[in-house]
């Protein structure tokens, strides 16, 4: 019986969400870019197996934004698309595999926009349907 007590305790960490779990409400949590003295919001963000992290991007209108796109995976090609032309948001983005790209633009209207990757596999849903999107609010 005490042979068990062990392995028995670790699965019901692990399934329990025990701390090696991560905590959800800390990965959605928003992240507001750093504005530089040279007047640049600057941010990164990972895009991996079908998330974006962080997936609440936070800038302020007017000013221009430097966000550092790094993709993590490295089969499942992804891409940051914001569809909003009426804003001046008109980005469609692809990140090489291994990749960090820079990408620059200003947001001039104040608002909240969705970013999704708009990427797909034939028979499959898309990345965007996967659960992979978030938001720019623009303050």
């Amino acid at each position: 019986m005490r042979e068990f007590t062990l392995p028995l305790l670790l699965l019901m960490t692990l399934v329990s969400g025990g701390a090696a779990a991560a905590d959800p409400a800390q990965e959605d949590a928003p992240v507001t870019a750093t504005l530089g003295e040279d007047g640049v919001q600057r941010a990164s963000m990972v895009l991996d197996n079908y998330s974006y992290s962080p997936r609440h991007l936070i800038v302020q209108a007017g000013k221009p934004v430097e966000l550092a796109l790094t993709r993590a995976s490295s089969l499942v090609p992804h891409n940051l698309v914001i569809d909003d032309p009426a804003s001046g948001l008109d980005i469609d983005q692809d990140v090489p595999r291994g990749k960090t790209i820079t990408l620059r633009f200003t947001p001039m209207n104040p608002g909240t926009f969705a970013f999704y990757c708009d990427k797909e596999a034939p028979f499959s849903p898309s990345h965007r349907e996967k659960g992979m999107e978030g938001v720019l609010e623009v303050r």
